[in-house]
């Protein structure tokens, strides 16, 4: 009996040494290898800017052309709001347009008109002065010449005045044309950037007042992961360096990226930095810029909120470990999704 207890004694301590070793061997496979020197890393999450598409000028939905989720591209046509009272207000103007320009046609003729006038005065004039000296005119007579003359200049100088008039009020009228079809334009919003829909916030028929939203846009022109991290490394850190962003779902691959912003601000300052324990808990905010073609690649794919670590070259000569070096594949379907 004795003999039987032992052999099991002996069994269990085999097996717990035998599992102790398998766990051990697995932890020394699977333990985070340290970072060379000159990288460095901070914890966030996949962010994009959200861009609100409003209406500039108060007005009724005609027509929301997106759904929430939809990709759209830059410049497409997202909302048509009705412009029913512009379109009329731009006939309006167009005929206020085209009085203005018919007005500096006839001023234009009158100046003809005025100046063959003056021109025959001056005639007669020049004629009169012949004969003033032979008295083959009087003197009454020749007075009378020159005041026909100087009649029909400020005639002509009168109806120049009268075309600037009608060609400041021909601007007046071109600027209302012009305010009119912006206003048309502006009724027809697009999408800034290429994005996705992320909220839509009003729909047909709706009355919106100036500024009114009618959906938000996730910018995926602009994707980054904002981390933190202390002076000490931020001093180092230059506007350009070489990253790395790993996400949690798929730790196994490394996307490329670029630091874009380090804040010349810290975060989490004491009011008041005494200590060298109290100067290592600032912290500056870094911005970690995921190439324009990358997103592009993985438009399909890519969604904010995720969260990873960002990797940064705080050394330019600094070598990328094995395990950053391997970036995501071309298809995202050949990844290994963390569960």
């Amino acid at each position: 009996m004795k003999n039987h207890s032992l052999a099991i004694r002996i069994a269990t301590g085999v097996a717990v040494l035998v599992a102790g070793y398998f766990i051990w061997q697995w932890w020394l496979a699977h333990k985070s290898k340290p970072l060379p020197d000159g990288i460095v890393f901070g914890n966030g999450r996949i962010e994009a800017v959200q861009v609100d598409i409003a209406a500039k000028y108060a007005g009724r939905v005609r027509e929301v052309l997106a759904r929430e989720g939809d990709l759209v591209e830059r410049d497409q046509l997202l909302v048509r709001m009705d412009t029913l009272e512009l379109e009329a207000a731009l006939a309006q103007a167009q005929a206020h347009l085209a009085e203005a320009e018919q007005a500096i046609a006839q001023s234009e003729a009158i100046i003809l008109e005025r100046e063959s006038e003056l021109r025959l005065a001056e005639s007669n004039l020049a004629r009169s002065a012949k004969l003033l000296p032979q008295q083959a005119i009087s003197q009454e007579e020749f007075d009378q010449k020159k005041s026909q003359r100087e009649v029909a200049n400020a005639a002509v100088v009168a109806a120049k005045a009268s075309v600037n008039t009608a060609k400041r009020g021909a601007d007046v009228a071109k600027a209302a044309v012009t305010q009119t079809e912006v206003q048309i334009a502006d009724s027809q919003l697009k999408s800034p950037t290429i994005g996705r829909v992320l909220y839509r916030l009003s729909e047909q028929g709706e009355v919106l007042a100036s500024g009114g939203k009618v959906m938000t846009l996730i910018d995926l022109s602009d994707v980054y992961m904002e981390i933190f991290l202390p002076a000490k490394d931020a001093s180092r850190l230059s506007i350009g360096a070489e990253a790395r962003i790993v996400l949690d779902i798929a730790p196994g691959y490394a996307g490329m990226a670029k630091v874009s912003f380090v804040s010349p601000e810290a975060q989490f300052t004491p009011k008041q930095v005494e200590t060298q324990d109290e100067r290592d808990k600032l912290m500056f905010r870094v911005k970690v810029q995921v190439p324009q073609d990358q997103v592009l690649k993985h438009i399909e794919k890519i969604k904010s909120g995720v969260r990873g670590v960002a990797y940064v070259k705080i050394d330019a000569a600094a070598e990328w470990p094995e395990e950053l070096n391997r970036l995501f594949p071309d298809d995202l379907s050949q990844m290994k999704y963390q569960r």
